[in-house]
């Protein structure tokens, strides 16, 4: 099946003497598109960039019900080592679903990952529907879909219409598996999500800030923003504040000299 204009995966391989890798994860049922611009800010500061393209995304929703967590994690995983193989130092940036992935990424690398960026993470679905997904899925294949919940007018997000209840189930599954091994997260954290998400409540943040070991923690509210919040009115308060954070991790031999950021 033929990949959605727009849904293809982002590379950029880091301006000359910037050894600081960052991998950009995109969420559930979305595609690159929606986290696009936070990836080309990243390559416009001269870092390294990795944007895949999730399995079972950016084509139709009945791919995504051929997949699993265990497809869409190994895909970041083996990201995160291209990356580490040729960086000093690597940042992890996720929405949503791609926030649980980076993670996951944290508790398994350590150090490997020198700091996440995680715009309305999600970690647990609350729909009561959600407990009967063991033995719905085999009788409905999809509900209705969870794209483009932006308060921004005109911006869309490039994601399907259905969400596959078998790709739902599995991603249960693996938030039951992230949540377990929060403790395991230590490195710099920022969060920034949105008090109006109709898709991920700000209690799944509340909770993952709540129980990760991190001790450099910085949350920041996105105020003007529903769950999409990289393609809406808060994007370039995102983009600057992960900058920012990277910025202030990396030593100054990482740091993008001004003559090369661009």
């Amino acid at each position: 099946m033929p990949l959605s204009p727009g849904a293809e995966p982002f590379h950029h391989p880091g301006n000359p003497g910037n050894t600081v890798g960052v991998l950009v994860c995109h969420g559930f049922t979305g595609s690159p598109q929606s986290v696009r611009p936070w990836a080309t800010s990243l390559a416009e500061h001269g870092y390294a960039v990795s944007l895949p393209l999730l399995p079972g995304h950016g084509t139709r929703w009945q791919d995504l019900a051929l997949t699993g967590w265990q497809d869409w994690y190994a895909e970041v995983d083996r990201e995160l080592g291209r990356l580490a193989a040729r960086c000093s130092r690597v940042f992890v940036c996720g929405l949503s679903m791609g926030g649980t992935l980076a993670l996951r990424l944290a508790a398994r690398h350590g150090a490997t990952i020198s700091g996440l960026v995680l715009v309305n993470p999600a970690n647990k679905m609350h729909d009561v529907a959600a407990r009967a997904l063991p033995v719905v899925r085999h009788l409905v294949p999809s509900t209705k879909g969870i794209a483009s919940d932006i308060a921004k007018p005109g911006n869309q997000e490039l994601g399907y219409d259905r969400v596959p209840l078998h790709a739902a189930h599995s991603l249960r599954q693996f938030f039951r598996i992230v949540d377990a091994e929060l403790a395991q997260v230590t490195q710099p954290l920022l969060v920034l999500h949105s008090p109006r998400d109709h898709v991920v409540p700000p209690v799944d943040s509340a909770r993952i800030l709540a129980r990760v070991s991190s001790t450099d923690i910085t949350e920041r509210l996105l105020e003007r923003s529903f769950h999409v919040a990289t393609l809406d009115h808060d994007a370039e308060l995102i983009f600057a504040d992960t900058h920012a954070f990277i910025s202030r991790l990396a030593s100054p031999a990482d740091a993008p000299h001004p003559d090369r950021v661009g």
